[in-house]
């Protein structure tokens, strides 16, 4: 498997750390296709929208917004980061993104997960004593979904599905469909068990934070018949490719501390997050990938090494980073930073029949 770098954005609408302006909604989803556009030019693998049921968030729904990213770009794929699967309906998920994959030719994916902030739960009126059990259910109607139709399908917390014809169908063969776990091991091992691939995620911490998880996961699939050798392990965390160290710490700390003091998971409730507890986290040892492009690359190839990933996701510009900072950092990211990553590894890289070609 080819290693894969992307990006993803929560679209949050956040305000200026210096100044206290706000963006408008209309400002941040058109700066959020810009960015997929970028990304794409720039040779990027993946762009990633988030889910946030909240007004502080332009995504509500992602699947329009990577609809929209779809018509913007040529070859990236896109993906959802994560699905809140719980308070989704399984069936719309599926024709949602079957739509995206027909209008792309074939890039859409899916990141289920069971979903850190949970306000969507009573919004759509589900109980979260439920959640868990929520989760399992219609992670198994989505796979049902995905490989066969008409679907004949029951569980206990959603009504039963009898020879439902369900469509459209995906434009090649399948749609992906991977499990976000925040690093609970539990989960991990259950999303081996199934053979999925595991997008895991790290907010803050140590860059080693989740090697336990992905060492059981790889067990448990191995233990229920599976490859783990075939299977995808995909990491997010937080970043910034700056011209220099000083530069790209100076510029992500200011909108990433404000996007932990106003986001992290409920309005009111956020992180102080002081600038030295941020510098350890950017450091040799910490989990944000932040700094010139050659300490990026540095630490991306640690990372895979560490985890024997497949695929990283940069969660670039939290907290409203002005837009012209953020593009410059994945133009660095595209044109210096991926290059170095796929020669220290011995890839080519190639844009010949890549998804979205005629």
């Amino acid at each position: 498997m080819a290693f894969e770098i992307g990006i993803m954005t929560f679209g949050e609408v956040t305000p200026d750390p210096v100044s206290g302006t706000v963006r408008t909604p209309h400002q941040r989803a058109r700066e959020t296709i810009e960015l997929a556009r970028v990304a794409d030019e720039v040779g990027l693998d993946v762009f990633g929208m988030g889910e946030h049921h909240r007004t502080d968030f332009v995504g509500s729904a992602p699947t329009i917004v990577l609809a929209a990213a779809a018509e913007a770009t040529r070859r990236i794929r896109l993906t959802s980061a994560v699905t809140v699967l719980g308070s989704e309906d399984p069936v719309r998920v599926w024709e949602q993104f079957a739509t995206i994959d027909l209008i792309s030719a074939g890039r859409a994916e899916i990141i289920a997960g069971r979903g850190s902030y949970t306000e969507s739960f009573p919004l759509f009126g589900y109980d979260l004593a439920d959640y868990s059990e929520l989760f399992r259910e219609k992670l198994d109607l989505l796979l049902r979904i995905r490989q066969e139709n008409p679907v004949t399908w029951s569980g206990r917390l959603r009504p039963p599905l009898v020879n439902a014809d369900i469509g459209p169908r995906a434009y090649g063969d399948t749609i992906p469909v991977w499990v976000g776990v925040g690093g609970s091991p539990a989960s991990a091992m259950s999303t081996g068990t199934l053979g999925l691939p595991l997008a895991l995620a790290i907010l803050f911490g140590p860059m080693d934070l989740h090697r336990e998880s992905v060492e059981l996961y790889r067990a448990a699939a191995e233990q229920a018949g599976h490859d783990p050798s075939a299977l995808p392990v995909s990491m997010s965390v937080g970043g910034y490719v700056g011209s220099s160290a000083r530069q790209a710490r100076d510029t992500m700390y200011p909108s990433f501390a404000r996007f932990m003091m106003e986001h992290n998971h409920q309005r009111g409730r956020g992180m102080l997050l002081p600038r030295d507890a941020f510098d350890a986290g950017a450091s040799h040892g910490g989990s944000y990938i932040v700094g010139d492009p050659d300490e990026v690359t540095d630490k991306i190839l640690r990372f895979q090494e560490l985890y024997g990933l497949t695929r990283i996701i940069i969660q670039m510009g939290a907290g409203s980073m002005p837009q012209r900072e953020l593009l410059d950092a994945v133009e660095r990211l595209g044109t210096e930073v991926a290059p170095a990553v796929r020669k220290a590894l011995g890839e080519q890289h190639t844009t010949d029949e890549e998804p979205g070609d005629a």
